[in-house]
């Protein structure tokens, strides 16, 4: 039998055994915090809001003695809380905090909600990755000058409820059962970059030699010898603006920041051409000396013209030898020595172009840069397939919430409203 559905005064149309209720009134916000008379030499665990991205907490994150943590560090989680990013919350950087995560500390950036229970955690967590939530931060987002939203404005946000406690478990049951699969995804592909780390690090220290280039020598070359430095600027010969993540390479600025940040600056982007590397300044957890990407998935973009890019001088330069020995960090003591104390007011590393292209490199054969290649690139390979099957489960998640936590579906033998 079909349930009746009705359609309220705020627009929402939700099953009529439902209630729809402000997030204030089911959570507490922002319980606690750390104070002014906090022991300067109290240790923190500290979520920022880089290290939340879709449901998921990085880790290791970082530790500060809280006299050196950054002034944002203030709101104290709990376990069974749930982290809302209230900047650019349209990216979705929500979590749920597990027993591991009681105590840390994270940023003034989050609302921390306190749900009353750990199944309403569960689905207070869930239902903010719903078209319905989404739609609400656009309509709050629209017309800001800064892409953020404040503590009323969450309090205010709506979510629809069924009235029966055991609709509710089992709806997050379910939700939940699609989260183990896309943990266990997750996990073989974490498994994979290791195995491949491991491999990338035996062949590209020379460690370990094929049989057919035993006791030939490398060559130690600088950047500068087999590299040339790219300062073409952006004459709108490409429409692809792109930035640099640590974790993600190349991304559309789009994407990652939901619009094109360069504004009028984008006549002073660098632009570069499929096979090119460019390498981010910015120091981050997984690359502290920046970080080298080689542009794959674009015939052509522009890129920040703080980047460093360069192209491969000659045909004896297997570029995807390099991107993996930059992948691995190899340039990292080197650049240690030459970067300059401290980061700039931008983020960026204190590094001059002359200093980078001057970093030494080792340089095998072509052919054996080329075997050495041939042999990671399988790992890149089985890391793609699994990152595909890994975002086929999101996507089907996705369209069974909309259901589920719409009450379209009901979990009640599955029945359909």
């Amino acid at each position: 039998m079909r349930k009746k559905f009705i359609k309220n005064k705020i627009g929402f149309i939700h099953p009529a055994d439902w209630v729809i209720t402000k997030i204030g009134e089911i959570t507490d916000i922002n319980v606690s915090s750390l104070g002014t008379k906090t022991d300067p030499e109290k240790e923190i665990s500290y979520i920022d809001l880089g290290s939340v991205n879709e449901g998921q907490i990085d880790q290791p994150v970082d530790n500060f003695k809280y006299k050196n943590a950054p002034s944002r560090a203030r709101r104290i989680v709990s376990s069974h809380d749930v982290l809302m990013s209230t900047v650019r919350p349209n990216l979705n950087g929500f979590a749920r905090a597990k027993d591991d995560i009681d105590g840390y500390i994270c940023s003034t950036g989050f609302a921390v909600l306190s749900p009353k229970n750990e199944i309403d955690s569960k689905y207070i967590f869930q239902s903010l990755f719903t078209e319905t939530f989404q739609r609400q931060f656009y309509q709050l987002l629209v017309g800001s000058s800064y892409p953020a939203i404040n503590n009323s404005d969450v309090k205010k946000l709506y979510l629809a409820i069924p009235t029966n406690h055991e609709e509710r478990k089992a709806i997050v049951e379910v939700l939940t059962t699609w989260d183990e699969a896309i943990s266990k995804t997750e996990k073989l592909i974490q498994a994979k970059k290791r195995y491949k780390k491991g491999m990338m690090q035996r062949l590209l220290s020379g460690k370990v030699r094929f049989p057919e280039f035993e006791g030939e020598e490398w060559v130690e070359v600088k950047l500068k010898d087999i590299f040339t430095r790219i300062r073409d600027k952006n004459e709108g010969k490409a429409e692809n603006v792109l930035t640099i993540s640590s974790k993600g390479g190349f991304l559309d600025q789009t994407d990652k920041f939901g619009g094109v940040i360069a504004g009028k600056n984008l006549k002073n982007y660098t632009y570069i051409e499929k096979g090119d590397f460019a390498y981010n300044k910015g120091n981050s957890l997984t690359y502290p000396q920046g970080c080298i990407f080689k542009l794959e998935d674009y015939e052509h973009a522009v890129v920040p013209n703080v980047y460093y890019c360069f192209r491969a001088k000659n045909d004896d330069v297997n570029t995807d030898f390099y991107k993996y020995y930059f992948e691995l960090g190899l340039l990292n003591p080197q650049l240690k020595k030459v970067i300059n104390m401290g980061v700039r007011n931008d983020g960026l590393l204190n590094l001059s172009a002359k200093d980078f292209f001057n970093i030494k490199v080792e340089k095998p054969s072509y052919t054996e840069q080329k075997i050495i290649a041939d042999a990671i690139e399988p790992f890149d390979k089985e890391i793609e397939l699994l990152s595909s099957k890994l975002e086929a489960i999101k996507k089907q998640k996705k369209g069974l919430m909309q259901k589920l936590l719409t009450g379209k579906v009901r979990v009640n033998n599955l029945e359909k409203a």
